[in-house]
């Protein structure tokens, strides 16, 4: 597991995140389904909403294998990956890691979470998702962008053995003030400035904790300890529009 996961394990502050418990709930729907029950689901939203950071929490939580996909991955890189978070040793063709990958997911009934599952919507990998969830009859996770549900329409055998889809939702205040106890435990943040907090990080997470840390800069610099709505026009907040063009280079 990466440093994400061994930073969500220094504290409990963030499982109430609300993504991290709807990505809790949605595997736990699919592992106790019936057994004439689909067990695929898909986990989707615009990027920033944290779903990544609910997904290697609800690795450790609910003991799930998890890979987060790359854009350079191969068809045989794929499954590689997969039994490699498995602690299992690749071997033989694609056809041959399927079937290890499917053996492992029946036997040990652990769910399967797929990150950045964007990346396997086409012909060439969509496949091998599926050859996993028939030979396993496991409980697998698709966790992707907004329009992922829109993307796998496009494959009925995938589609139709969706069990749930389950959108990510925004942060809202109550998280921007967890967030900042985890990230600025000795500061004391007004609630009107997590407010513009909120507003200005367009209710990403991602960017919630980038102007936390903003806030946690500013406030080294100038030895303050409580910050008020008199210190927000002196912070550099991260809105992540990009910025205009300078006219004098």
């Amino acid at each position: 597991m990466d440093h994400r996961a061994e930073e969500i394990n220094i504290t409990g502050t963030v499982a109430p995140l609300r993504n991290v418990m709807l990505l809790n709930t949605l595997i736990k729907r699919v592992q106790n389904r019936d057994w004439d029950l689909p067990g695929l689901a898909c986990f989707f939203g615009p990027s920033g909403y944290g779903k990544t950071m609910a997904a290697t929490w609800n690795a450790q939580q609910t003991r799930a294998y998890w890979v987060e996909m790359k854009s350079t991955w191969s068809r045989r890189k794929f499954p590689e990956m997969i039994l490699k978070s498995m602690g299992i040793t690749p071997r033989g063709n694609i056809g041959d890691m399927v079937e290890q990958i499917g053996e492992q997911l029946g036997k040990s009934r652990r769910p399967l979470l797929i990150d950045e599952a964007d990346l396997i919507a086409k012909d060439s990998m969509i496949g091998i998702v599926r050859d996993i969830y028939e030979t396993s009859q496991g409980s697998v996770i698709l966790i992707g962008e907004e329009d992922l549900p829109q993307k796998l329409r496009k494959w009925e055998r995938i589609h139709n053995r969706m069990l749930d889809w389950t959108p990510a939702q925004p942060a809202d205040l109550r998280e921007v003030g967890l967030l900042a106890r985890l990230r600025c435990p000795s500061l004391t943040i007004q609630e009107e400035v997590q407010k513009l907090v909120l507003e200005r990080s367009h209710a990403r997470a991602r960017r919630i904790v980038v102007n936390l840390r903003q806030i946690a800069e500013y406030a080294l610099a100038q030895d303050k300890t409580d910050i008020t709505m008199s210190d927000a026009p002196k912070i550099k907040f991260f809105s992540g529009d990009a910025p205009s063009p300078r006219r004098d280079v």
